[in-house]
């Protein structure tokens, strides 16, 4: 029989070997520089928001210095609520909300889809100037809008509040995408079963990219919750005023500004968000990682 000879080591596997290691090496730093920065901005974010739960929650004697033996108390969310007819601020609110989102739904799902399966003259030019409009700031055209809701008789409405965001050039690109990454062998099948358009968008694409509508609420509800110089200037009276025009009643007293109700009004404000973005957060990050540029 033939001695075996000894076996002698691939040098391209130990190079590869080489090189995975070196990768996996930058990717363990640049994760740990990636965790820090995390921890750093979380943390900027945190102390603003542990101020105002320990300004809410103690008398306002305490809400600028730090005592482990002040006494808790929820007198000051009783007075924020009595300060103000702070239950209309949130009727109003929750109303303009659910009717921009509304809206920017049904508006921004049709022109997405017309965008992403129809091919017709001038679409790239009319998506191109959908997309010039994620550059325009909205307050450049508060003076246009304002004198578009005057002339129509809208100015101290919830309409009039709630018109000119209607159309959301946001919606339609985040819609677009993800209705471009459906197969377009499910809408070949949906049309083979005697399907038209609007029953193939209904039934196909609008199921299947729930996960985006998702996350998109959360975005256009937190805009809009949040939204201050507009409503300030269409409304006039508290029966149309939403919270964030409604909050500056507690920095306009003579008496001067107390932190303690300001606080704990504003956290009153941000809990129907914050409760929210706990609920849907993993269809918040999904919808984002699925709805990548195809």
């Amino acid at each position: 029989m033939t001695p075996s000879l000894p076996s002698i080591p691939d040098a391209r596997t130990s190079v590869d070997k080489r090189a995975r290691r070196a990768v996996f090496c930058a990717a363990g730093r640049s994760g740990g520089l990636d965790v820090a920065g995390a921890w750093l901005l979380g943390l900027l974010w945190l102390l603003p928001l542990l101020y105002a739960v320990w300004s809410a929650f103690h008398p306002a004697a305490y809400a600028t210095r730090f005592s482990l033996s002040a006494p808790l108390t929820l007198e000051n969310f009783a007075h924020a609520w009595r300060a103000a007819p702070f239950g209309r601020y949130l009727v109003n609110t929750f109303v303009l909300v659910t009717v921009i989102l509304a809206a920017q739904i049904a508006l921004a799902t049709l022109a997405a889809y017309a965008f992403a399966r129809f091919t017709f003259r001038g679409s790239d030019i009319a998506f191109m100037i959908v997309l010039l409009q994620l550059m325009v700031m909205p307050d450049v055209l508060i003076v246009e809008n304002y004198r578009t809701i005057a002339w129509l008789g809208l100015r101290d409405t919830i309409v009039g509040i709630a018109l000119p965001y209607f159309a959301s050039a946001f919606g339609i690109f985040l819609l677009r995408q993800a209705f471009k990454t459906v197969p377009k062998e499910l809408d070949d099948a949906a049309r083979v079963e005697g399907a038209n358009a609007w029953q193939v968008l209904w039934r196909v694409y609008v199921p299947l990219a729930r996960p985006v509508y998702v996350a998109y609420a959360l975005v256009s509800i937190s805009h809009h919750w949040n939204n201050f110089l507009w409503p300030l200037i269409v409304t006039n009276s508290v029966e149309t005023r939403p919270l964030t025009v409604g909050l500056q009643v507690f920095s306009s007293t003579d008496q001067g500004i107390d932190w303690s109700l300001i606080t704990a009004a504003t956290l009153m404000s941000a809990a129907p968000l914050f409760i929210a973005f706990l609920l849907f957060q993993r269809q918040f990050v999904q919808s984002f990682m699925r709805a990548g540029i195809r």
